[in-house]
């Protein structure tokens, strides 16, 4: 602790030109990238920098090589095989990651997100920017077609819109690329395709005026970036990338007195001004001056930021040699040095955390990167977990935390100092096509969140953290009960596994790290119950003992992250799901090595969409449930399909509601608040009730998924026995699980609610209609305060447990049908002995009786 503390008093006396100075002792005299040993960074650093003492130089040296010997994190290979020495690569990511401590506000915490809210919005067409007003508190949109909506600051209510004049081009082909406020001038710049960048009056009660036109661009402006120098307003830079890759920076000299001088009376009908671009270029304006660079050329220029702090431009684009790249202004200069960050398929967004000096990019290959700006070989870390695309990035500058949205509609949530997914958001999005522009804005003070679906805006915002026990560290996945060492076991996002006695609340044991970086996202117990099948999102499934000890790896991926939803153990094989439309299947034969590879499933793809859950039940029946809906029967000896349930009727009649809106595209996506609205997430076969009791057309099989329904079926008859809403459809899927007697079903949602059912009688008459009355519901309570990730049921002797996860953090622990006994890891700890048994025929407040 001393080290970091002597260590993080040198860091903060020094700045940017002396990290530039230490930047240079890390080249060769060819300019070569080189490590450094322990003796000759103390020297160099010393003297080369010019402050500090070399005892705090060898304190900084051992400190980067312990943390690269723990983290791996050194950039350069050859320095890694080189023991004692240090590359600036290494040093940057140390104190990047290792001394952040000081801008860190309890960053592991995760929002508890309110329900969404899709906002009254008065586009047509794509939302372009959304701005926030810091005078007023009220928020600005504008969409592709130049309509501009002001927001009340409180309740996001629609005060006002108004259409942009521009009289250089139709009202027809009038296209806004995008828009900032100039907020020491009371103005707004929007970009459009016409070359052009107007200039527009915010301080008037009336519409918003044109007091400027800049005409004459040599390429369309696509993103736009203004900043102000804080210690001199009248300073501003307005950075503007265009479609030929070029990224141009405005210096405006005296901002406060005129952004451009009056060369001349040229006014257009909107009574704006006329400002010719090469007249900019060529200096005639005294008011301001430009720089460029075109390392972006031929790609688009996606975003555009200048970094006060660095002096520095940083730019993205999809152009893998320059996916990112930072433009260095020069001292008593106005040419620009270029540096160009590569990746494999380039980058759609980015942003800066200012206190960590640290960027993100959105990667189109589905990978989040961060980069030190100062080293362009490789980045500081790779946040792997996104399935698709990753379109927009946001810091959260309060905290080390970091937002990333992808095409898939998966919004996630990034532990940066920890490098770990820590809060997932995936199934409450609206429905919408493959190519829908979606732009994120998060205003970090109100911790409000606000996308875009094209013309469609949704609002999501946090509830207020209540003071609660936490069991994990980070969101919990999934929980089970190990009967025979009488403990539960659960893992969590940062891929930790705790063992917990059931008895008492209290912690046994805990494994760190057990997929890396990669979130677990489910687990299973093998029939001994003394081997542990964790499956992460980096694509593997990891056989455990309970020593800690990984037997086995199974390449589930093939080598790709992927979401693995279940693993199901049967007696010769071992079934992996939910990323693709067939079974992956492991044969217990193929176990004799520790690295294991999946055999061919029989039965071949049947399915139309993922796989994302299943149950078997003996002697040889399996059914598994899909994405769009569908379940399939399966001959599990033979691996042959025989029968598929689907509830056709229902989605015919969802069809005909549609249509009741046939001119309205808005109420139709407003109800669509969840991207998986057919997706089943759990089945189940009821027990008690056989293959031979099912012969007779009672249901057999429970499932359940998206809108908060539950359905039950007879899969000898193919037949859809009934069903009914269990929770809000609105919430988005559901998860269950049912007792062993098959009396209690146990559902809950995305707010922490859990439902108990008696379904002990529901559903055994043969009909050939399909009930919509709903079992009777015996209780419902909550004792989670975000989404239930997973629920487990069990016996422990006479007592009925329920289990569940959450992602709060939390495991909690009750009795059925009901009654919470307490979360695993709160400071007191219970005594199931002094709770009386619950016997499953016993009703509500009947614990302490036997019978």
């Amino acid at each position: 602790m001393g080290t970091r503390m002597e260590v993080a008093q040198l860091e903060s006396r020094m700045n940017t030109e002396d990290y530039r100075k230490l930047q240079g002792l890390f080249l060769d005299p060819l300019g070569a990238p080189r490590s450094l040993s322990r003796t000759e960074f103390i020297h160099l650093a010393w003297s080369s920098v010019g402050r500090g003492s070399k005892e705090e130089y060898g304190l900084l040296f051992d400190s980067v090589v312990v943390t690269q010997e723990h983290r791996g994190l050194l950039l350069d290979v050859d320095a890694i095989k080189e023991e004692g020495r240090v590359d600036w690569g290494g040093l940057c990511s140390f104190l990047l990651l290792e001394l952040s401590d000081k801008v860190n506000t309890r960053s592991s915490s995760v929002p508890c997100w309110k329900l969404p809210r899709t906002l009254t919005c008065p586009h047509r067409d794509p939302v372009q920017k959304v701005l926030h007003l810091q005078g007023s508190g009220q928020y600005l949109t504008v969409s592709k077609g130049g309509t501009v909506g002001l927001r009340d600051g409180e309740d996001m209510s629609l005060l006002h819109t108004h259409r942009l004049q521009n009289s250089t081009v139709t009202p027809k082909d009038l296209w806004v690329t995008d828009m900032v406020l100039l907020h020491n001038v009371h103005k707004i710049a929007v970009s459009f395709t016409s070359k052009e960048v107007c200039f527009y009056d915010i301080l008037s009660k009336q519409a918003p005026s044109c007091k400027y036109k800049l005409q004459g661009l040599r390429f369309t402006p696509w993103c736009l970036d203004y900043w102000v120098d804080p210690s001199h307003p009248d300073q501003a830079i307005l950075t503007i990338g265009d479609i030929g890759g070029q990224v141009t920076a405005l210096h405006f000299t005296s901002a406060h007195i005129s952004l451009f001088e009056s060369l001349s009376l040229r006014t257009d009908s909107d009574s704006a001004d006329i400002i010719l671009w090469d007249e900019v270029i060529k200096g005639k304006h005294r008011s301001c001056y430009t720089v460029t660079h075109r390392a972006h050329a031929p790609a688009w220029v996606r975003k555009v930021h200048y970094l006060g702090s660095l002096e520095a431009f940083v730019s993205c684009s999809t152009r893998p040699q320059s996916s990112m790249v930072v433009g260095w202004r020069e001292k008593e200069s106005r040419s620009l040095r270029v540096t160009s960050f590569f990746t494999t398929r380039g980058v759609w967004d980015m942003d800066h955390h200012r206190g960590l000096n640290l960027i993100a990019t959105a990667g189109v290959d589905h990978q989040v990167l961060l980069w030190n700006p100062c080293v362009t070989l490789e980045p500081v870390c790779v946040l792997s977990g996104h399935t698709s695309p990753v379109t927009a990035v946001r810091f959260m500058q309060t905290k080390q935390q970091l937002l990333s949205y992808s095409k898939d509609k998966v919004l996630c949530l990034w532990d940066v100092s920890s490098q770990l997914c820590v809060h997932r958001l995936a199934d409450v999005f609206p429905k919408t096509q493959e190519d829908t522009h979606t732009l994120l804005f998060f205003h970090e003070e109100r911790q409000l969140l606000l996308l875009s679906f094209n013309s469609l805006l949704l609002l999501l915002e946090t509830v207020k953290e209540e003071k609660r026990s936490s069991s994990h560290e980070h969101p919990v996945t999934c929980v089970l009960y190990n009967s025979l060492f009488r403990q539960v076991v659960s893992g969590d996002s940062a891929s930790s596994v705790i063992c917990w006695l059931a008895d008492t609340g209290q912690k046994v044991k805990q494994f760190h790290r057990c997929h890396g970086n990669a979130k677990i996202s489910t687990m299973a117990l093998d029939g001994t119950q003394t081997r542990l099948f964790t499956a992460g999102t980096d694509g593997e499934v990891k056989v455990w003992d309970f020593n800690g000890r990984c037997l086995h790896r199974m390449n589930a991926g093939l080598g790709q992250a992927v979401e693995i939803s279940q693993v199901l153990l049967l007696k010769r094989s071992i079934l992996v799901m939910g990323w693709e439309r067939m079974l992956t299947v492991f044969r217990l034969h193929s176990f004799s090595q520790s690295f294991v590879e999946p055999s061919e499933w029989k039965g071949g793809v049947q399915h139309r969409s993922d796989v994302l859950c299943a149950a078997f039940q003996p002697p040889q029946t399996l059914v598994t449930g899909s994405y769009d809906g569908e379940i399939i029967v399966w001959n599990n000896s033979t691996e042959k399909a025989l029968r598929k349930l689907r509830p056709h009727a229902e989605h015919q009649e969802g069809k005909k509601q549609l249509g009741l809106f046939p001119n309205s595209h808005i109420i139709v996506n407003c109800k669509a608040v969840s991207d998986n609205s057919s997706a089943i997430t759990r089945l189940f076969f009821i027990p008690g009730r056989t293959p031979a009791a099912a012969t007779t057309g009672c249901a057999d099989l429970v499932s359940c998924g998206g809108s908060g329904v539950v359905r039950l079926w007879n899969t000898v008859h193919s037949h859809l026995v009934g069903q009914f809403t269990a929770h809000i459809g609105d919430l988005g899927s559901i998860v269950m699980t049912v007792s062993p007697c098959g009396k209690y079903l146990v559902t809950a949602d995305r707010e922490g609610t859990l439902k108990t059912w008696d379904i002990q009688h529901y559903c055994l008459d043969p009909d050939d209609r399909t009930t919509k009355e709903p079992p009777k519901l015996l209780r419902s309570f909550r004792p989670h305060l975000d989404r239930v990730t997973h629920l487990e049921m069990c016996f422990q002797g006479d007592r009925l447990l329920l289990l569940s996860a959450s992602s709060d953090c939390s495991v909690a622990l009750s009795y059925l049908p009901g009654d919470t006994v307490g979360l695993f890891g709160q400071e007191e700890q219970w005594c199931l002995e002094r709770h009386g048994p619950l016997h499953p025929q016993q009703g509500p407040g009947q614990a302490g009786k036997t019978t």
